[in-house]
């Protein structure tokens, strides 16, 4: 598939209520549960699904989808801002007593981040 294809349609198949091309934009905060046993599976992890907007998101999750096919990777992990992005980068490189080593020029979230 090409890479204009891959941008604009992968990881989103139309839906058989509205067959709509284009992906919808989910503004809710929650989700609904089947009953107690299906809300604690999905906390689990045990089956796939929808828990907490910011956790997951349908939408959130057909760009993470598309990021990852044109990157050729297996996953990927939108989040909210720069800053979320960039602690979560840090965290997944470093350990606690490691040291960072960064010029005072960063952004300055960053900076503070380190301090």
């Amino acid at each position: 598939m090409k890479r204009e294809t891959i941008a604009l349609h992968a990881g989103y198949q139309s839906e058989p209520t509205t067959k709509s091309a284009a992906v919808p934009i989910y503004q809710t905060t929650s989700y609904t549960f089947d009953n107690t046993q299906h809300g604690a599976d999905l906390f689990n992890l045990e089956v796939a699904g929808n828990i907490y907007t910011r956790m997951m998101n349908p939408t959130t999750a057909v760009l993470e989808e598309r990021v990852a096919r044109l990157e050729g990777g297996i996953a990927a992990l939108a989040v909210a801002s720069g800053m979320a992005a960039i602690t979560y980068a840090v965290q997944t490189l470093v350990e606690a007593g490691d040291n960072i080593i960064a010029t005072q020029t960063l952004y300055g979230g960053t900076y503070n981040f380190f301090g």
